[in-house]
């Protein structure tokens, strides 16, 4: 792969058939930090995730009470059925919105690095309430902070209703808080799940040192933390796309965690412990070896690593400077291809590389269930694999050839296939892939071997 090659689809997002090859591809990467839109106008655009689930709760509640005095229980299954409906109409337009951004995007390195920091923070919209804000989360805790502080981020993405609905956070009650010793035949308690995964996932990453009681003992910091709006009694009065801190459901207390006390009251004891993490030596590692491991190969190259985690060290955080650091690493530029293009990935440059600048009405989210990597939909709180072994088997393949085909079908009189992919690829097509391509039989079979050729499956 020619340098050009490599800033447009191991760093951006795939080419465009217009696209200016970059001259200076480090300058080109760089130089997008000042071009980025945070909110396009597709996720603007979204529904309110909160008012959604208000309506349904408030109805629901109604429905409940017609349902004491008659029975009605036919009722509550409809109105579970309506929302679900509404939750997965606001959950398709947020996934076009993604692929609109994508694809028409001037900054596809950063619109990259809003994906990778998705996925390294992800929610799974396995249920109807995080289904509902999925795309709210990617809008309004990942993208406005991609070029901030990873610190800020973090505290974003933990405050975010998203989140807090998905780790089972709005159940967690401290034990010994108000809240319990009022009602202590309560079925709800402790709740570790989103104390762990900020540590094993989000921050300070697997055997970086913490232990079963630093999780339980952050668990404890963290009760409080919720989502305004939901909880139950007057908490359904407020805002459901609002962060809620309530004392009466927070473990009273000074927690001892990773060796440093933390006296601090209410809310702040958590996000004192959370700023911790996110400035350790352990996330500097963490989040470096993710980096490396994107933008530099499935084994991520110790000098990189090392690099990028004291860049992050350095600047406390910063992610743009991690990110120049990131540009000039020479283990990022290696003329191999070093990354096997992942389902979003491929989709993704596929339509940038026929052309498309909107989505129109392709319906990505149906694509992406096909080829196995559903959008905001991952399964495990660590994301999706980013690794070769997860995506290049044999099923996988075929169903990219067979989405090459309808792709390319409807662009056979106006695409040539012969002209577009030295311009998808400058200075990096292989000649046997060129070969192949002006062999094929049809304008429309020479798009789709060209999709799934190995030079475009690859980056």
């Amino acid at each position: 792969m020619s340098p050009a090659a490599i800033a447009l689809n191991r760093f951006g997002l795939g080419a465009r058939p217009n696209d200016a090859v970059p001259g200076n591809p480090g300058h080109w990467l760089v130089d997008q930090f000042a071009r980025f839109d945070p909110r396009p106008a597709g996720f603007a655009a979204l529904d309110d995730a909160g008012a959604a689930v208000k309506q349904y709760r408030e109805a629901q509640r109604a429905r409940r009470q017609m349902a004491k005095q008659d029975g009605a229980t036919a009722e509550l299954k409809a109105g579970r059925q309506d929302f679900r409906q509404d939750v997965q109409a606001l959950y398709r337009a947020g996934v076009q919105a993604r692929a609109d951004s994508a694809l028409a995007t001037e900054a596809p390195f950063v619109e990259r690095l809003v994906h990778f920091w998705s996925n390294h923070f992800c929610v799974s919209a396995d249920n109807a309430q995080v289904t509902a804000f999925a795309a709210a989360f990617e809008r309004d805790a990942i993208r406005p902070h991609v070029l901030g502080k990873f610190s800020d981020m973090v505290l974003a993405v933990e405050q975010h209703p998203a989140m807090l609905i998905y780790l089972n956070q709005i159940q967690s009650i401290g034990p010994g808080s108000p809240a319990a010793m009022r009602n202590p035949d309560r079925r709800r308690g402790l709740n570790e799940n989103l104390a762990r995964e900020i540590m094993e996932l989000h921050t300070l990453g697997v055997r970086s040192g913490y232990t079963q009681a630093d999780v339980t003992e952050f668990a404890r910091a963290l009760t409080g933390w919720t989502v305004d709006g939901l909880g139950g009694g007057k908490a359904d009065s407020g805002d459901p796309d609002r962060f809620a801190f309530r004392p009466g459901q927070h473990e009273p207390g000074i927690r001892t965690i990773l060796g440093r006390r933390y006296p601090q009251d209410g809310e702040m004891q958590a996000r004192a412990a959370l700023m911790d993490f996110s400035h350790s030596p352990a996330a500097a590692t963490h989040v470096a070896t993710k980096l490396a491991r994107h933008f530099a190969g499935d084994e991520p190259p110790p000098a990189m690593i090392a690099r990028l985690a004291d860049s992050f060290t350095r600047s406390g955080g910063d992610l743009p400077t991690v990110y120049r650091t990131l540009v000039a690493s020479p283990e990022a530029w290696v003329a191999t291809p070093v990354k096997f293009k992942t389902p979003w990935e491929w989709t993704i440059s596929s339509l940038r590389g026929v052309g498309h600048r909107a989505i129109g009405g392709i319906q990505v989210a149906g694509l992406q269930t096909q080829l196995g990597q559903r959008v905001w939909k991952p399964g495990s709180p660590a994301g999706w694999d980013d690794v070769a072994a997860s995506w290049a088997g044999s099923d996988a393949l075929l169903r990219r050839v067979e989405i090459a085909q309808r792709l390319a079908a409807p662009l056979a009189s106006s695409v040539d296939a012969r002209m577009l992919a030295p311009r998808l690829m400058p200075a990096s097509l292989r000649a046997a892939t060129a070969d192949q391509i002006a062999r094929s039989e049809s304008p429309a079979g020479a798009i789709a071997l060209m999709l799934v050729s190995p030079d475009f499956l690859r980056r």
